[in-house]
């Protein structure tokens, strides 16, 4: 597996950078980045993946974020991928949640969708993969997220708890089979079948949990898809029916922004360290 560098930045004593390679799992280009504390140029360090919302690619988080003061304080990488796949070759949409920067971070079976859009396998299996091969990083890894990526890190977290320490997000999306966002995705990306559904929706997957995988979530008050396309409600009912340990915050006056993760990104980061180096 070879990597292209495409920038590198010292940031607080380490070093964000960005990366091209050529997924096999994707069949296309793709583009992560990495930020590397100041501790990894001594020893291995423990990783947070982050994943990113619809229309958003590697750069949102890392540049908005303010994340990487505190990663270096703790000895945490951090590892963006993109949020979908992407190319001319890459079947698209006009909207901008379908296609292009809206990859939902599963296993497309639908054309013209299958050939590309498998960011579940990315996320899970290519990409830690490549990054533990080239990078001086353990093989502990943390889940976070926001939105779209929320909902990827709530579900890749579930349906894979012994391959990560802990899982947060911002804004999740819990509850896709149940708002407008995921039943137009998953129709198009999964098909028509209601049950290949089941296996990408939080609440359907915490229902059937048998771990107790750490989950910090923070949902802001006065988010406009907060109603319509979050529903954090239906996650906590089930997490009160199946005593599953989840922390959810309901943050008053904050909305869907980068503003809002900015706020709270060291709480979520200083949770993930304490589990990341148990």
């Amino acid at each position: 597996m070879t990597i292209e560098n495409i920038s590198s930045n010292k940031c607080f004593g380490g070093w964000h950078k960005q990366y091209q390679h050529q997924s096999r799992v994707l069949n296309c280009a793709m583009r992560f980045a990495i930020y590397l504390p100041p501790q990894a140029s001594e020893q291995k360090v423990p990783v947070l993946y982050w994943l990113s919302g619809l229309t958003c690619t590697d750069e949102n988080f890392m540049q908005k974020a303010g994340a990487m003061r505190i990663a270096a304080e703790l000895g945490v990488a951090i590892v963006a991928p993109d949020t979908s796949p992407r190319g001319m070759e890459v079947a698209d949409d006009a909207a901008y949640d379908m296609g292009q920067g809206a990859g939902f971070y599963l296993n497309a079976t639908q054309e013209p969708w299958q050939a590309h859009y498998q960011m579940y396998d990315y996320v899970v299996e290519e990409l830690p993969e490549l990054i533990e091969a080239h990078f001086p990083v353990t093989e502990a890894r943390s889940l976070a997220g926001h939105s779209m990526g929320g909902h990827g890190a709530l579900t890749i977290g579930l349906k894979q708890p012994d391959r990560y320490r802990s899982v947060s997000a911002f804004s999740p999306i819990v509850n896709p089979i149940n708002c407008p966002w995921g039943q137009k995705a998953f129709s198009e990306y999964l098909g028509k079948n209601r049950d290949a559904w089941l296996a990408y929706d939080a609440c359907e997957l915490m229902k059937q949990a048998s771990c107790d995988l750490p989950i910090f979530i923070d949902q802001g008050s006065s988010d406009n898809f907060l109603e319509e396309q979050l529903r954090p409600e239906a996650l906590i009912a089930v997490a009160k029916e199946k005593e599953y340990p989840l922390i959810l915050r309901m943050q008053e006056g904050y909305d869907h922004s980068y503003y809002f993760i900015a706020t709270f990104i060291e709480d979520h980061l200083r949770f993930h360290a304490k589990y990341l180096y148990d």
